[in-house]
């Protein structure tokens, strides 16, 4: 058996479910474990995320653990290793997932510094946007940032959600944008 074929490899480098034109997401596996650490371990990409601090490696640790329950509990959904397809390099990853607590999906990444500014954000955001409605037949969408989070704002907007104003998860006020499959969906409340 070769190297490329045997299970070992294709534990470590799983086939992409999804291609972009310069991406393809694959689950992510033990094996990734220093990647996301030396992603969260950069103090320009957790600037904005959760506390602002870098992750530990035991963060990473649970991170790790919970992901493959996450893809057996919730098929379709979940955070996907991103990768170059002209060269295999590691972007960072794409999630599709709920926010916990929540019966909201939120279409999410973190890049890898080297990889801002080139377009990846939106190509990976938009494709997810895309398979969420067309392939999970999802009705709403949100992406969820810190408030002077002004680049992934304008990302979220570009992959064609909408400022929808203030919200509050992961336990902070966060600015909400969204994205409806059908507009005619929204229901009408009355007036009191």
């Amino acid at each position: 058996m070769s190297a490329e074929l045997s299970p070992r490899n294709a534990a470590r480098n799983p086939e992409p479910w999804l291609k972009t034109p310069r991406l393809a997401l694959h689950e992510i596996t033990r094996y990734h474990a220093n990647e996301l650490y030396e992603l969260d371990a950069d103090p320009r990409v957790m600037r904005y995320i959760g506390n602002g601090r870098e992750s530990t490696r035991e963060q990473i640790d649970d991170i790790m653990q919970r992901l493959p329950r996450v893809y057996a509990l919730y098929p379709g959904l979940g955070t996907w290793r991103a990768t170059r397809r002209d060269n295999g390099d590691f972007v960072g990853w794409f999630a599709l997932k709920y926010i916990p607590g929540t019966a909201e999906v939120e279409v999410g990444y973190r890049l890898r510094h080297a990889a801002w500014g080139r377009g990846f954000a939106t190509e990976g955001g938009r494709a997810l946007v895309r398979y969420g409605f067309d392939g999970l037949g999802l009705h709403r969408i949100i992406g969820v940032t810190h408030p002077e989070n002004a680049a992934s704002q304008r990302v979220l907007q570009k992959i064609g959600l909408t400022d929808a104003g203030w919200g509050h998860y992961y336990g902070r006020p966060v600015r909400v944008f969204e994205s409806v499959c059908n507009t005619q969906w929204r229901p009408e409340w009355p007036m009191a």
